[in-house]
C-alpha cells in the first residue's frame, strides 16, 4: 500500500552548469583571461588577443600582436596586453580591439595589474608604469615569481619563499612566521587582504603573518596548485588535473572533455554574471551557470532522448561515430533493450499520472508497444527478445545470439536475462495501473502472463530457442536452494515480484498458488532477507538496481503482513547498504514503499548534480587528493573510493553502474539516454516526495 508523504518543493531554482562551445577558438592555447565590463571575455593567445562574446560565445575580434599574450589588464577603459619584454595598447570599439602601440619594455612581464589609474608591469625584479613617464620601480630584494593587488591598491608581490607587500616606506616582508618554507607559484588577495598562495603542497592562506594550509585533507581534489585567483567570494585554481573551484565552502573539480578541452589549465575568470573561464593548453572552456528547476531539467532530458534514443519505440545509449559529436551518432541495439526501454516505459507513465500529458501516454504507448513485441518476434510463446533489429536498419548491433525472425523481417537477440523480465514486469505493472485503459490492460496482463506461463511451464527457467536454459534465466527451487546460491536471494525476490504482478493484472489463481508455493515450500520469502550481497570484491551494483525493481511490484501488491514484515526486513537492509550512494532510483522506491522520506534531500541533490551532457567522458578521479581509496577494488578490478563523488565529478553511468568507480568513461563514444534521471524524478513527483 502507498502512502502520500509530505513533500519538499524542489521547483525553487539551483544552479545547473554545462559546458558551452566557443567558436573560433578552438584548439587555440589560452594563456590568460579578463572579463571586460562591456559583456566581452579577452583571452590571451601566442598570437594576440581573442575577444569573445560572453553571452554568445562567439568570436567577434582577434587582435594580433607581435608576442604572445601572458597578461591583460584593463585600466581606464584601455586595454592592456604583455608577454615577454613587450607591451601593447588598445582602445575598445564596440567588440574590436584598437591597436595604440606596441613597445618594448625593461623585464620580462609576469603580470600587468590596474594600480589606481596606472597600469603596472611586474617583473622578476622591477616594477614598470606603463604611462607616458614609463616611472620604474625596484621591486623587493627577491627573484619575484609572481604578484596581486590588495583592496587598497596595494601592491603584493612573491618569490619563490616570500611574500611581500610595498607600503609608503618600501617593501615589506610579510612572509608567514608558522610556516617554516613555502614554495610559492602564484598568488592573489581577497578583498579583505588574505593572501592566497598556490603550491605544490596545497593552498595557503596568509593573514597577519599567520598562513593556513589548506590540502586534501580539507576537501582540495588537488594539492598541486599552478594559479590562483580569488572572484567575489569564489576561489578559482588552476592545478595539475584540471580546475579547481570554491564555492559556497564546496570545492569542485572540472576535468576531462566534459568540462575542459584540456586538463592542463593556465587561467581562470568568472564574468559578470557568474560564467566561468577556463584557459587551458587546449583552448578555452566556458562554463555556463544558469537557473535551473528539475521539472525544466527534466524537459530537457526528454528532448535530448527523443532526438537521439528512440528507435522503434526502443530506448537505449547512442553510438557516437565521432567521440563527442551528437551530430554523429547512431542507434544501438544494446544487450539490455528490454530493461531500458522498461525503466523509461515507467518514467512516461509516472509522467503521464502526474501531469495527464498526452505526449507522455503516446511515449509510454510507443515503448510498451515495443516490449511486446520483444515477444512476439521470437518464435517461442513467453520469451521477450534482448533487443530487435529491422532488415536493413542502420543501428549497432551488440554481441552476442542473433536469430532471424521467422518472416525474415529482422533479427532477435537471444539469450535473455532475468534483467531483461524484470523490466518487463516492472513497466508492465506501472502501465497497468497508470496509463492502460479497457481492453489495453487486458493486452498488457496477457503479454505479462505469457512471460509467466513460460517459466511455469520450463520448471521456472527461461528457456531458449535451442532448449536450454539462458545464462541468468534461473528462479527454480532445485537450483536457487542449490548450486546458484550467489543468486537464491535476488532470483528468488524476482519471481515472487514477478507472479505477484501478474497476479495483479490477471488475477488469476495459479499465479498465486505458484508464489505461496515458493513461499511456504521453498522458503522464498526467506530468501530475500539477505539477498544484497557485501562480500568484497563481489558487490554487483546491477543486481542492486534490479532488485529496487523487483521490490516495487512485490511491496506495491503484497497485502499479507507477515509476509510484508519478510519483505520489508529485505529492503531495509538493502536500503542501508545503499544509502550512502544517494542515488535517487533506491530512494524513491524505499520512500513510496514506506512512507519515509528517503533521504529525499539527497536525492534533490544527486538530481541536481547530474550533468547535463550524458556523454561517456573518461573522468579520472583516482588521482586526487582529496580520495580515500577503498583497498578492495571493484568486481572488475576498477579503483574505488570509500565515498561515492558527485555525479558532476565522475563518469555518466546509469544506477547499475559503480558509483564508488573514481575512473571511468568511454573516450565520448556514446550518450546515455537520460532515462536514469527522468524515472526517478517523476516517481517522485506522483509519490509527492517533492513538487
Amino acid at each position: 500500500m502507498i502512502r502520500r508523504l509530505i513533500p519538499m518543493n524542489t521547483e525553487h531554482s539551483f544552479i545547473q552548469e554545462e559546458k558551452r562551445a566557443v567558436s573560433g577558438c578552438a584548439d587555440v592555447p589560452v594563456l590568460c583571461l579578463c572579463a571586460h565590463p562591456e559583456g566581452l571575455v579577452l583571452l590571451g593567445t601566442p598570437s594576440g588577443i581573442a575577444c569573445v562574446d560572453a553571452h554568445s560565445f562567439n568570436l567577434k575580434h582577434l587582435a594580433q600582436t607581435p608576442f604572445p599574450v601572458k597578461t591583460i589588464a584593463i585600466t581606464n577603459g584601455r586595454v592592456w596586453a604583455a608577454g615577454g619584454s613587450f607591451a601593447a595598447e588598445f582602445s575598445m570599439d564596440g567588440e574590436r580591439l584598437l591597436p595604440l602601440q606596441t613597445s618594448r619594455i625593461p623585464l620580462d612581464v609576469l603580470k600587468l595589474h590596474t594600480v589606481g589609474s596606472r597600469t603596472a608591469a611586474v617583473g622578476a625584479n622591477r616594477i614598470v608604469f606603463l604611462d607616458e613617464g614609463r616611472e620604474e620601480l625596484e621591486g623587493p630584494p627577491a627573484v619575484l615569481v609572481s604578484s596581486a593587488v590588495g583592496p587598497d591598491g596595494a601592491l603584493f608581490a612573491a618569490s619563490e619563499s616570500d611574500l611581500w607587500v610595498l607600503r609608503a616606506g618600501g617593501w615589506e616582508r610579510i612572509t608567514p612566521s608558522n610556516i617554516s618554507s613555502l614554495l610559492i607559484r602564484d598568488i592573489d588577495v581577497d578583498s579583505h587582504g588574505h593572501v592566497y598562495v598556490a603550491s605544490p603542497h596545497g593552498l595557503y592562506v596568509v593573514s597577519s603573518g599567520f598562513a593556513e594550509h589548506i590540502g586534501g585533507s580539507e576537501g582540495l581534489p588537488c594539492e598541486d596548485v599552478r594559479f590562483v585567483r580569488t572572484a567575489g567570494g569564489e576561489l578559482l585554481l588552476g592545478t595539475a588535473i584540471g580546475a579547481v573551484v570554491c564555492r559556497l565552502g564546496r570545492w569542485r573539480l572540472y576535468s576531462g572533455k566534459r568540462w575542459l578541452p584540456s586538463d592542463e589549465v593556465n587561467c581562470l575568470e568568472v564574468d559578470a554574471e557568474g560564467r566561468l573561464w577556463v584557459g587551458t593548453a587546449g583552448g578555452v572552456s566556458a562554463i555556463e551557470r544558469r537557473e535551473m528547476t528539475l521539472e525544466r531539467k527534466a524537459a530537457l532530458f526528454l528532448e535530448r532522448l527523443r532526438a537521439r534514443h528512440v528507435r522503434q519505440g526502443y530506448v537505449s545509449s547512442c553510438i557516437l561515430q565521432t567521440p563527442g559529436d551528437v551530430n554523429s551518432f547512431i542507434y544501438e541495439a544494446s544487450d539490455n533493450d528490454g530493461l531500458w526501454t522498461a525503466l523509461y516505459v515507467a518514467a512516461e507513465s509516472f509522467r503521464y499520472a502526474v501531469t495527464k500529458a498526452p505526449d507522455a501516454k503516446i511515449n509510454a504507448k510507443q515503448s510498451v508497444d515495443a516490449l511486446i513485441r520483444l515477444q512476439e518476434v521470437t518464435p517461442i510463446p513467453g520469451f521477450p527478445a534482448r533487443a530487435f533489429v529491422l532488415r536493413g536498419e542502420k543501428v549497432v548491433k551488440s554481441n552476442g545470439e542473433w536469430h532471424a525472425t521467422s518472416d525474415g523481417s529482422g533479427e532477435w537477440k537471444g539469450d535473455t536475462s532475468s534483467d531483461e523480465l524484470d523490466g518487463h514486469f516492472f513497466a508492465f505493472s506501472i502501465y497497468y495501473d497508470l496509463v492502460a485503459e479497457g481492453e489495453e490492460k487486458h493486452r498488457i496482463a496477457k503479454a505479462a502472463a505469457a512471460i509467466a506461463d513460460h517459466l511455469l511451464e520450463h520448471g521456472l527457467l527461461l528457456v531458449d530457442v535451442d532448449g536450454e536454459r539462458t545464462t541468468w534465466g534461473v528462479f527454480s527451487p532445485e537450483m536457487l536452494n542449490g548450486p546458484w546460491e550467489a543468486q537464491r536471494g535476488l532470483n528468488s525476490l524476482e519471481i515472487l515480484s514477478h507472479l505477484k504482478a501478474v497476479y495483479h493484472m490477471t488475477g488469476d489463481e495459479r499465479y498465486q498458488a505458484a508464489y505461496l508455493d515458493l513461499v511456504q515450500n521453498h522458503h522464498y520469502a526467506l530468501n530475500t532477507v539477505k539477498q544484497k550481497i557485501t562480500t568484497p570484491g563481489e558487490v554487483n551494483h546491477s543486481d542492486d538496481e534490479l532488485a529496487f525493481l523487483a521490490y516495487y511490484p512485490l511491496l506495491l501488491y503484497e497485502t499479507d503482513p507477515d509476509l510484508i514484515a519478510l519483505y520489508r526486513l529485505s529492503l531495509e537492509r538493502s536500503w542501508q547498504i545503499e544509502r550512502p550512494e544517494a542515488c535517487p532510483l533506491y530512494n524513491v522506491i524505499y520512500a513510496a514503499l514506506t512512507g519515509s522520506s528517503g533521504d529525499v534531500e539527497e536525492t534533490i541533490k544527486t538530481l541536481q548534480e547530474i550533468p547535463m551532457d550524458l556523454i561517456t567522458w573518461t573522468m579520472k578521479n583516482s588521482h586526487r587528493s582529496d580520495v580515500t581509496l577503498d583497498e578492495e577494488a571493484g568486481r572488475f578490478g576498477e579503483v574505488q573510493s570509500l565515498k561515492p563523488l558527485s555525479p558532476a565529478e565522475r563518469a555518466v553511468m546509469k544506477w547499475n553502474g559503480n558509483p564508488y568507480r573514481l575512473d571511468g568513461g568511454n573516450g565520448g563514444r556514446e550518450e546515455d539516454d537520460g532515462t536514469f534521471f527522468l524515472l526517478p524524478y517523476w516517481m517522485g513527483r506522483y509519490y509527492k516526495l517533492f513538487l
